[in-house]
């Protein structure tokens, strides 16, 4: 029974890299811009820890543009779910930059909080209160603060313990919490554009 469950599980994953690989996710040029084939960019199946947490990391990342692609102006900042007021796509996006912020430059490094407002007592949700800012805008400052966290990664090892006095997580802890942090708010992004104009997709461009 373990035998055929293995072959089984061999040939659905076989299955599924297959489907994968041929969907229309456009060229496999360089960078993660429109068009990009996301399914190529994810890390090699075989490789260190460093270039898998990264590579991960940076996919899901990506994803965080692809997933907004054309989305019209008056849905940057609508709200689809009623109990979640701030959950917009421009909201999650501010809360994403922030997030890096927190993680690696506060927490690892032990840089001042003061400038990010996710660390506010007041307002809550303060790192989502971005009515009137443009999503282009925000997308810009949230691959800016991303590259930047990767060139503190680059700079240390995963074994270094944050900065912070209260907490203290190793670089790759913080690493894999990001994947987990990033790649639900992915999620979220999918069902708001879905919610809002039906465009759907995976890796692929939304249609």
């Amino acid at each position: 029974m373990t035998g055929q469950r293995s072959s089984t599980t061999l040939w659905v994953a076989r299955l599924y890299c297959e489907r994968e690989a041929s969907s229309p996710c456009g060229d496999s040029s360089e960078g993660y811009g429109p068009g990009m084939d996301f399914y190529s960019k994810r890390p090699p199946l075989v490789a260190d820890e460093r270039t898998q947490l990264t590579g991960w990391l940076d996919l899901q990342r990506a994803l965080v543009r692809r997933k907004l692609e054309g989305l019209a102006e008056a849905d940057e900042h609508r709200v689809v779910l009623p109990e979640s007021p701030m959950m917009t796509p421009a909201g999650l996006v501010s809360h994403m930059r922030w997030t890096e912020h927190c993680w690696f430059n506060v927490i690892f490094l032990g840089e001042s909080s003061t400038d990010n407002p996710q660390l506010q007592q007041e307002p809550k949700d303060a790192d989502m209160r971005v009515d009137g800012v443009p999503l282009a805008q925000l997308l810009g400052e949230f691959e800016a603060q991303f590259a930047q966290c990767n060139k503190i990664v680059a700079g240390h090892s995963l074994d270094e313990v944050g900065k912070d006095q209260e907490f203290a997580p190793t670089l790759r802890w913080i690493l894999l919490h990001m994947v987990e942090e990033t790649a639900r708010h992915v999620g979220h992004l999918d069902i708001m554009r879905e919610l809002l104009d039906g465009k759907k997709g995976y890796y692929s461009s939304v249609r």
